[in-house]
């Protein structure tokens, strides 16, 4: 099954680097366990599992801090340097824009440290149609590392219906949780290039 690209709105990047970047994301996405369990013309849900070699205290201090590891091309300043999040109910995932505007990209709803990380909100262009989403995140210890369980379910309208947005979202999804894993294990939040 094919799935057309949304429109995205003008202020995210230029149409050309949006589908570059879905590209990359879905690339990206291949290499790991992210699905689209279910998509509809009311919404859609999304979820994965990843294994970190680092302890879940680490990852979520990571997880909190989007700034060092999420994707610039996946900003609306283009530059991930102007995200941030409030680790707390009622908290801000928000990005600055130039001359003092902002983005809230989801509200921080349930926080366990080192366990959970519950936000509401609609990320990047979703934010252009009447989409709502819920995105959850859950660490468990495995081994000598952590388990990142993460679910992301969105509903909303959009002429045509919702399919359409499952599978960039998820590609760029997986990317980013990609980026988080290599920055605990690397050093690094760049996907690394594949062994030849």
């Amino acid at each position: 099954m094919s799935y057309m690209l949304p429109p995205l709105p003008a202020g995210f990047r230029t149409p050309a680097l949006a589908f570059a970047a879905i590209a990359l994301a879905a690339i990206t996405a291949a290499a790991l366990p992210a699905e689209v369990v279910e998509a509809t013309s009311a919404g859609f849900s999304l979820r994965g599992t990843v294994t970190i070699q680092a302890p879940p205290a680490d990852v979520y201090r990571k997880l909190v801090t989007p700034s060092e590891w999420w994707s610039s091309s996946h900003t609306f300043s283009g530059d991930a340097a102007n995200l941030a999040m409030e680790a707390r109910p009622g908290g801000c995932f928000c990005e600055k824009l130039p001359n003092g505007g902002g983005v809230h990209h989801m509200e921080v709803v349930y926080v366990n440290p080192a366990k959970t990380l519950v936000l509401h909100g609609a990320l990047g262009p979703l934010q252009s149609i009447a989409a709502v989403g819920s995105m959850t995140f859950d660490l468990t210890p495995e081994g000598q590392g952590t388990k990142l369980a993460f679910k992301y379910i969105v509903a909303g309208y959009q002429p045509g219906g919702m399919v359409s947005w499952a599978n960039p979202v998820d590609g760029v999804l997986a990317e980013q949780v990609g980026r988080l894993k290599s920055l605990l294990e690397t050093g690094a939040p760049a996907p690394r290039k594949a062994e030849k």
